[in-house]
């Protein structure tokens, strides 16, 4: 299927608050967006609507794919909670997506995801045996198990370690190439490696900031990519 961009634009509020807006956020086909912001601006709740979960919003506007198609069967979303089965092995959480189709679950392209996020050893054991990162990773290969064309990421590297979390970087920007991703996250030095374009989302709406040249995943100690994290960590400060 051929990633579309996506469209969000209106205002959102819950039990009469408003959460956001009004505003317009547009993620590019086959990018990788960075939703970069504070905490209560209303990121997650922006990628939920996309997602098609959010009724306990109350919605002003439209949040659809721009090639007008429903985006039903065509994202995957990785929450903040990990959200595995607690009755199932890390290997069934993996491939539970499938199951739930009806489908057959691929296991051995289960195992190889597996493998590529560290957790071969762990395939076998349930969710209270993981440490939080662990978690975190199955929670990962679960959302690549699903191989959408548009992926929705809700801080999904947080709980790692800082050398797991360039690791999960690289080899989700590796694996989600070519998919159209939005990714909310609250760190900085995260949106400066991985954004195609990075928007900063706070109470006054969304500001484009134009990251460097060079192309994601961006190494982590280029001096245009910490050059680039120290901007973008100032204009979060004046956020606050």
């Amino acid at each position: 299927m051929t990633p579309p961009a996506l469209h969000l634009s209106g205002i959102a509020r819950i039990g009469g608050m408003r959460i956001f807006g009004p505003l317009t956020l547009e993620a590019p086909a086959g990018r990788w967006t960075c939703l970069l912001g504070p905490s209560g601006v209303g990121k997650s709740t922006a990628l939920r609507l996309l997602a098609g979960l959010g009724d306990e919003v109350a919605f002003e506007g439209g949040a659809q794919a721009a090639d007008g198609l429903p985006l039903t069967d065509r994202v995957a979303l990785m929450a903040q909670s990990d959200l595995l089965m607690p009755w199932l092995d890390v290997l069934g959480n993996v491939t539970l997506g499938a199951r739930l189709r009806g489908q057959r679950a691929d296991e051995a392209r289960a195992r190889e995801v597996l493998a590529r996020v560290g957790l071969t050893e762990h395939a076998e054991k349930k969710p209270h045996a993981l440490s939080g990162g662990q978690r975190q990773r199955a929670a990962l290969a679960r959302t690549l198990m699903e191989d959408r064309p548009v992926v929705l990421l809700d801080e999904p590297f947080s709980a790692l370690d800082a050398r797991t979390r360039a690791r999960m970087q690289d080899l989700a920007a590796e694996l989600l190439e070519g998919r159209t991703v939005l990714h909310v996250t609250h760190d900085a030095a995260e949106a400066a490696r991985l954004g195609h374009r990075i928007l900063l989302m706070t109470d006054a709406g969304l500001q484009d900031v134009t990251p460097p040249e060079a192309a994601p995943p961006r190494p982590y100690d280029a001096p245009e990519t910490l050059s680039f994290q120290g901007r973008l960590l100032r204009l979060l400060m004046e956020t606050q």
